[in-house]
């Protein structure tokens, strides 16, 4: 990390959940170079969240390229230069795997996912956004993609349940975990310089924030 910020931040969590619009955020205020995932340029995500095991392979493939390209461009910059800010981890590919194949597919996809994810940079900061399954919903709905309409609690409650369990194991980066619930980062400027002071003076490890609302 540099004495005021990390260099490379990375904001993961679930659906829904306020990752892309946090990210977007400390690009604007690092002045920095953002690279968000493309979800929309899946050509099979519509076909997926409508019957899942139609097209989850190929699905899951298309973000496992589109991803380990987008990495593979981070890895030929230069990082030595300002703060970097994505919103998503690598890793995140196989968390969604394990959710959405079946274990033949499962298997063909991990061996494709080990030839090309070798020597993925580390983020000095990984922050990871929490929110209950009714607030995720909630948010979803709000939000108004017409290719996520038909996403239901039962596979949106899958989701958040892996990422929590890969967090408890995580320990390749720092790691803050904010509780969202009652925490307004999009529109709400208190709430975000709070968040953005926290960032600054993190110390290595794992983290919580749970702030109250405003």
């Amino acid at each position: 990390m540099s004495k005021s910020h990390p260099d490379y931040i990375v904001v993961e969590g679930p659906i829904g959940v306020g990752k892309t619009t946090l990210a977007k955020r400390l690009a604007k205020t690092f002045n920095t170079e953002l690279m968000l995932e493309l979800a929309t340029e899946n050509p099979f995500l519509p076909r997926f969240y409508a019957d899942p095991k139609s097209v989850a392979l190929p699905t899951q493939l298309f973000f496992l390229f589109q991803r380990a390209k987008q990495i593979e461009s981070l890895r030929q910059t230069d990082m030595f230069k300002p703060v970097q800010v994505s919103d998503f981890l690598m890793e995140k590919d196989k968390l969604f795997a394990s959710v959405t194949l079946d274990d033949d597919e499962l298997f063909l996809y991990n061996q494709v996912y080990d030839k090309l994810t070798l020597d993925v940079p580390e983020p000095d900061l990984v922050i990871y956004l929490q929110a209950p399954l009714d607030t995720l919903m909630q948010r979803i709905v709000e939000r108004g993609h017409d290719y996520e309409r038909p996403i239901n609690r039962s596979y949106l409650k899958k989701i958040s349940e892996a990422y929590i369990e890969f967090f408890y194991y995580y320990s390749t980066s720092p790691l803050l975990i904010v509780n969202t619930n009652d925490f307004d980062l999009s529109g709400n400027e208190r709430d975000y310089n709070l968040l953005l002071e926290h960032i600054k003076q993190l110390p290595p490890g794992k983290h919580y924030f749970n702030p109250k609302k405003s």
